[in-house]
């Protein structure tokens, strides 16, 4: 008898982290249990926008609402344009496409105090009206409201492509903030941000070279580390918080590091150190957490951080017992692994499903996330 063909369940995943390079979007079909990767496509920002977004989370900005309002309907047009732009990639027509996620850009994020929240700019109305396809938006403030950190969100993402009953994993992301999720085989999943993970560096590299990124490490290849600066930037109370934890860049940039560096010290080696800062927050963290436990050597790495060869080589270096390879290995490619989270994060919006794992965010219990912006 023929196997019943499964009917494709396209959705559409929007990512812009916060290196704010860029929008990240995807098509993908989420009807079986190993997503099929449609087609993907980055979606550059015009370099004013970038600017305006930049200035933002710096933490002296003294902007007004009309600025916030604005950009939030120009990043709305923006993501809508990066979506349109995705499907004339393919045969495939919005009216088949079930519902973008759109993470939104983060432009502050507080998950502590009397009033927390988290910020995210990209109006869906616009992302809805302009692709004509249901939008899901706005996933972190449900966590928050339940006493969560609302970020990170994909360690259930990872929960549900990559747990195994038979072995311990660890994903690494490393977006301008790097995270981590760990997916033991016979207990709770945890996870949390671990600190910089490009940000620092791209920011650092900006400044003196006009570049908006260090490719493959090379600039800081070229540095010493300064163990001076580095036991200073490591002292920051963040790095010995207990989790649940999530940071962003309104905390980890140039304002921070410039509260520690000394002008003596070279640009290169600041960079060598930033990028040394990075491989040894994480590999700390990964360490903290498995210590009690020998049975973990599956680390598994996504982000833009996967391709700057001098930082991958310093994680290793710190995490010798780990055999540390691309998220690719597993099926699903480094450079789109968020993006695709936050489709299927919409899928479990609109099937009535919860987004956040509480054992990561801190929540009170499970929760849908995300508000709906019907086509």
């Amino acid at each position: 008898m023929p196997t019943k063909a499964v009917t494709p369940a396209y959705y559409i995943g929007l990512m812009s982290g916060t290196s704010m390079d860029g929008i990240d979007a995807v098509l993908v079909d989420l009807s079986k249990k190993q997503i099929e990767l449609i087609c993907s496509h980055a979606h550059p920002f015009p370099a004013t926008l970038q600017q305006q977004l930049a200035a933002i989370i710096n933490p002296d900005w003294q902007g007004s609402l009309v600025q916030i309002g604005s950009l939030h309907q120009q990043l709305g047009k923006l993501f809508a344009e990066a979506v349109n732009a995705l499907l004339k990639k393919t045969e495939i027509h919005s009216h088949q496409i079930k519902a973008i996620g759109s993470h939104g850009q983060t432009v502050w994020h507080q998950p502590g105090g009397e009033h927390p929240f988290s910020m995210q700019l990209g109006d869906a109305n616009q992302i809805s009206e302009l692709t004509g396809i249901t939008t899901v938006a706005d996933f972190r403030s449900r966590d928050i409201a339940s006493g969560g950190q609302g970020a990170p969100l994909v360690p259930a993402f990872h929960q549900a492509l990559f747990s195994r009953a038979d072995t311990n994993r660890i994903l690494l992301n490393i977006g301008g903030i790097a995270n981590i999720t760990l997916l033991p085989h016979n207990g709770e999943i945890s996870g949390f941000d671990t600190g910089p993970g490009n940000g620092l560096m791209d920011a650092w590299i900006k400044k003196h070279q006009q570049k908006s990124f260090d490719k493959n490490g090379d600039w800081a290849s070229s540095g010493i580390i300064n163990k001076q600066l580095l036991g200073q930037l490591l002292n920051d109370q963040y790095f010995s918080l207990p989790a649940p934890k999530s940071t962003g860049k309104e905390y980890f940039n140039l304002q921070w590091l410039n509260k520690n560096s000394s002008k003596s010290v070279n640009p290169q080696d600041i960079q060598a150190t930033l990028a040394e800062l990075t491989a040894r927050s994480i590999a700390d963290a990964i360490n903290s957490v498995i210590d009690q436990s020998p049975d973990w050597h599956e680390l598994y790495v996504c982000g833009g951080g996967a391709h700057n060869q001098f930082l991958m080589e310093r994680i290793q270096h710190h995490l010798t017992a780990f055999n540390i390879e691309s998220t690719e290995t597993l099926g699903v490619s480094p450079d789109w692994m968020e993006a695709i989270a936050f489709a299927w994060l919409a899928k479990q919006t609109l099937e009535g499903k919860p987004g956040n794992l509480p054992s990561v965010t801190g929540a009170k219990g499970s929760r849908i996330l995300g508000a709906i912006y019907p086509k």
